[in-house]
Parts: C-alpha cells; structure tokens; sequence
C-alpha cells in the first residue's frame, strides 16, 4: 500500500530545524529512512494548479488549471472553475482504470469527485459550505458515512475579518480538523484494504498563513502579546500533524510512505503593492473618470463576510437571479478601468501578481494590435525591473514571467500573459492590494489594522515556490534529493507501485527510486485519456464557492 500525507504549505524551513529539536518525532524518522529535499512548486505556487499538476504530472499549460477562477472568454470577467475544465486524468483515475483501489481526501482542484475504485472526498472547492453532502463524496452514500462521524471540516471558520478571540477560536478549530480528519481516514484504513490512500491536511497553510506572526520574531508583523496568550502556534500546528502522521502510518502498515506539500512559505512584509495603480501611473491602463464601480463591489463583497451573518450571504449575493458572485468578483478586479485606453491591466491577486495584455481581436475592446504584443510585453517587463522601492530604492520585481516560459501545452492561453515573481525584501515578501481607490501611491507602508487584520490585508505569512517532499519505502534510496518538481510526485508514485510510466508526463520518477522496480516506460499518454466535460458551477454552487474562498481570503 502507498500512503500520501498532503501538508497543505508545509516547508522545509520549519520542518528541518523542528525535526532536529525533536518536535517532529515521525517525519524526522521517515527522514532517517527515507529520501527528502524541497519540493518545487509551478509558478505561481497557488493551491489549484499545484495540486493539480501533483496529481496529473503536468505543467498547468496541459492540464489547464492556473487558478480558482478563468477569465470568461475575451472579456473582463471571470467564472470559477473546478475538476471539469482539467484536461489531464489524475493518478485516482490511472491507478483505478489499472484496478486498483484508491481513496482521495480534501484534495483541492477535485470537485465534482471522480468515479473511483475506492472512495473521493473533494477538497474546499465544493460549493456545500457547512456539512457532508452527497455532491462532493463518491460513492454519494459514503457522505452520509462522513456525516455521521461529524464531517471532514474545511473551512469551517471565517479568515476574512481577524477581531478578538479569533485567534484562540481559530487555534482550536485547527486542532479539531486535524483530529477529526485523522479518525476518518483511520477508521477507512483499519476496514478495507487500498492500494493508494491520500489524506490532505489544510491546517499548515492556514496556520502559517495567520500565525506567522506568532512564530517569526523577526518579523514586522511578529505579535509579542499573541505569542505570550497562545505561544507559537504554527509549531504547535505542525506538532499536531506529526502526530496525525504517526497514527496514520500505524493504521496503514503502508509499504510506501510520501509526505508532500503544494508550496512553502514564508513571512509578509510591512509594504503594499498596488499594480493597477502602478501600470496607470505609468501609462499602460487608465481608469474611468469618478467610476467607484471596483470600490463599491469590494465593499459589498467584504461586508458579506464581515459584518453579515453567515446565513444571510448566500442570499446576498443571489439577489438579482444572474450570476451575481462571479459579476462582483469580476467588477472588483475589473472595475473602473478604461478599456479603450488600457494596454495592460492586473487582477491584483495576492497570491499570484501577474499581468494581461489587452490585445485587439483577443479580448473584447483589445487596444495592443498582435504585432505589437511581443513589443509590449518587452516594455512593460523592462518597466517593471526598473521599479523601485521608494524607502530603500531596491528593486520590486526580481522577474518577470511570460507564460511561454512558464507553460507548454494546449491550455496555455489562460494563463495571464506576464507573471511577476517579487523581491523579498530581508526575507519577507510584499503585499499585493487591489486599487479600489484609483488614486494614490502605487507601494505604500502599511500600519496598525493593516497589520492584524484578515488574510485579504494582514496576513502574516504567505507562499514560496519551495515546498518539501519525504519520500519512504522499499526501492527508495535514503539521503537528501534536489530538484524535485511537484510534476515528479505522479510518475513517482506509480514507479513505486510498478505501474506503466508514460513518456508524455512533463514530470519524471525520482532519480532515488531504483531502477529495480520493473518499472517500464510508454503508457498510455494522458492527453488521450478520457476527462470530465467542461462544466461550470451553477448559480447556487458559484455563490457558496466564492462565499468560501473568500471566507479563506483568496478574493
């Protein structure tokens, strides 16, 4: 049996020292036996298409998924996606259409579940937002199963508005979810037997994300009253996972072990980007005289999670009868912009900086002719590595991306044309705002709330491209691996179990795996395999989904 352990966010900056110290007691073993190192996320490391590209192989330009939400055709607006618009079949599909049992939980980027050999719960993509549901579990009748051993919590509580006692109540709900999760996956591995088991831990990401401020003391946003009232409360975190690891592998008697995460992390700075207001101040966008179209829709959007009880949001935003979630969602990244005058213009995504072109016969009122794209793109990155941190004039961009650099595939076209990787001042990274005020200075020092506040302003930890992988069983030869890419985790995992590995994944089985195995090369290719259709969720569905990420602090 294969046992896969996702620490959402888990990074080896933590894990290593934490592991020396003896706080992590079972990973630091499977460590001693096993092969380790970082794990390389896809650029942007953004939860979808990393977990995405773990299970499929590929690059996001082939299995097609670069973030929660895709623009909506040529226009300037965005629809969410989910497992139907992925172009390439996951590992639970090969190994069941290879006959062997698997389950899959929590797993983002998979709903609407797959029919499996086994079991599928989706990950906090599912639109149902408070209990087990039918809709994100296969078979439906295991949700009833989940439901009566009181759930597979997701979030399951708001990270938008930070106010007092959010921070115990969210400590405490991290624990639940951990022990909760850790005894469904532990009653399924003591009553049946699986030839692939994943179970996903969402709480390192969560942690790190707000109590990064309780752990790094360097830190301008380090809490020293949150540290005395709760101590260090992302260790903690990962010293409760580290037991939920050693339960885990005792029910399992797993032949092979993997632990892996999607990116890794680190801390957030006390400057603020706001990109639309650069490009516009230096002449690629401009916006509508007095238009406060962005800046209402924000504020109706956080007033939703802020200040409206949780079950009257829903019918907030399904007042009007179209699709209202992804119309706000649309006009808070779009709104207020003059297409007819705008080359460039950015969704202002903390989590993924990037920029679109605006290119005539592309998008709908593209004003770039196609012959000048390439021109363009080469100004505007020019233009970008010239930015400077007005405070300490070191540069704000260490580089920029064009998607052809990033991504190969069919799928490339929806992904943003330019992608920013951002300097880290003195280790810790920039936080990207969006311009609802279409005035005002494009990096701004940021104080007092802006610091404490929810994940949308005051996070106090954020994602890096290194995430980590520990990799334990027979043919693994043990020490330290460099160079593992989260495209590397699928063909890994069926070298382990001797399955045909195709020579069309873009990831490649560890060179730690020995050769011993059997394992023979060219199966089948997994752009012929049969995926989902295309299926956007429908009005109800869409409004929970943006209810949650934006409950997580994604939008």
């Amino acid at each position: 049996m294969f046992l896969i352990v996702g620490l959402d966010g888990a990074t080896l900056d933590l894990v290593q020292p934490w592991v020396e110290s003896g706080d992590l007691p079972h990973l630091g073993a499977l460590m001693e036996r096993g092969a380790w190192g970082q794990l390389m996320a896809p650029m942007p490391p953004v939860t979808f298409p990393s977990w995405t590209t773990f299970m499929t192989g590929v690059n996001p330009g082939r299995h097609g998924i670069f973030d929660f939400t895709r623009r909506d055709g040529g226009g300037y607006s965005v629809r969410f996606v989910n497992a139907t618009f992925r172009k390439a079949p996951t590992i639970w599909r090969m190994l069941s259409d290879a006959g062997q049992r698997v389950c899959s939980l929590g797993i983002p980027g998979n709903y609407p579940p797959e029919a499996v050999n086994g079991y599928t719960l989706s990950g906090f993509d599912t639109p149902v937002t408070t209990r087990a549901d039918a809709s994100f579990a296969y078979p439906p009748s295991f949700a009833a199963e989940v439901e009566r051993g009181g759930g597979f919590p997701f979030a399951d509580f708001q990270e938008f508005s930070v106010g007092p006692g959010w921070h115990r109540g969210a400590v405490e709900a991290m624990q639940r979810g951990i022990e909760r999760k850790t005894e469904l996956a532990r009653d399924l591995l003591r009553r049946e037997r699986f030839d692939c088991f994943m179970l996903l831990f969402g709480e390192s990401d969560t942690a790190a994300h707000h109590f990064w401020s309780t752990h790094d003391r360097e830190s301008p946003r380090f809490d020293s009253a949150l540290r005395d009232e709760l101590g260090d409360v992302v260790r903690l975190v990962y010293r409760r996972l580290d037991e939920a690891l050693g339960k885990l592998m005792d029910a399992a008697g797993a032949r092979h072990v993997l632990i892996a995460s999607d990116h890794g992390f680190g801390g957030v700075g006390d400057v603020g980007l706001y990109l639309n207001r650069w490009l516009a101040q230096q002449g690629f966008l401009s916006w509508r005289s007095r238009s406060r179209t962005a800046g209402l829709a924000g504020r109706v959007r956080g007033a939703a999670v802020a200040a409206i009880p949780e079950r009257w949001q829903a019918p907030l935003f399904r007042i009007g009868g179209g699709r209202v979630a992804g119309a706000i969602e649309s006009r808070v990244r779009f709104g207020g912009i003059d297409w007819t005058s705008t080359r460039a213009f950015s969704e202002e995504l903390n989590y993924n900086p990037s920029i679109w072109l605006n290119v005539a016969g592309r998008d709908a009122q593209g004003v770039v002719a196609a012959s000048d794209y390439r021109h363009v793109c080469a100004e505007l990155s020019a233009r970008l590595m010239e930015w400077r941190d007005p405070e300490s004039e070191a540069p704000v961009v260490r580089r920029v991306w064009h998607r052809d650099e990033l991504y190969e595939g069919d799928h490339v076209q929806w992904a943003p044309d330019l992608t920013l990787e951002l300097e880290t001042p003195r280790g810790y990274s920039y936080m990207c705002l969006p311009s609802l005020a279409t005035a005002g200075a494009s990096i701004v020092k940021l104080e007092g709330a802006a610091l404490r506040g929810g994940k949308l302003t005051g996070m106090s930890g954020s994602h890096r491209r290194e995430g980590i992988f520990v990799l334990a069983g027979e043919g693994v030869t043990p020490g330290r691996v460099r160079g593992a890419r989260m495209m590397d985790m699928t063909p890994t995992v069926l070298s382990l179990l001797r399955q045909p590995v195709s020579d069309c994944f873009d990831g490649r089985a560890l060179d730690c795996v020995s050769g011993a195995m059997g394992v023979t090369h060219g199966g089948v290719a997994p752009s012929s395999l049969k995926t989902m259709p295309e299926n956007y969720y429908d009005e109800n569905a869409e409004t929970q989904l943006r209810e949650r990420l934006e409950r997580l602090g994604y939008l």
